[in-house]
C-alpha cells in the first residue's frame, strides 16, 4: 500500500469508511451480526452511534486518517476529509433512494 499514490490511498480510505458505515448503520450484516450488535447496544451511546451514518463516519474515518497522515494537522484534515467523502456518498445514495420512491 505504500507504493500507492496519495490520492488513491485517500480514495480507498473514503470508500472503505463509507462501506463500513453503510454496513453498520443500514445493513443486517453477515449472519445478522450487525442486527444482534445493534439490539445489544439498544438506546445507549453505541446504539445511537450505529443509527447515524454521518456520526459513525467520524469514528470510522479516524484510523484511516492515521494511516494517511504524518502530523496532527494532516491527521485532522484527513480525518474530516475521509468522513466528509463517506458522508457525501451516503447523502447521494439517500437522495437517489428518495427520488426513486
Amino acid at each position: 500500500m505504500t507504493d500507492w499514490s496519495p490520492w488513491f490511498r485517500f480514495l480507498v480510505a473514503v470508500l472503505a469508511t463509507w462501506r463500513l458505515v453503510r454496513l453498520v448503520a443500514r445493513e443486517d450484516g453477515p449472519f445478522e451480526i450487525i442486527v444482534k450488535l445493534r439490539t445489544r447496544a439498544a438506546d445507549g451511546f453505541a446504539g445511537q452511534l450505529m443509527d447515524c451514518p454521518y456520526c459513525l463516519s467520524l469514528w470510522l474515518a479516524a484510523p484511516f486518517a492515521c494511516a494517511l497522515a504524518d502530523t496532527v494537522v494532516a491527521w485532522v484534515a484527513a480525518w474530516l476529509a475521509i468522513s466528509g467523502g463517506a458522508s457525501f456518498i451516503e447523502n447521494l445514495l439517500e437522495r437517489q433512494s428518495d427520488h426513486l420512491k
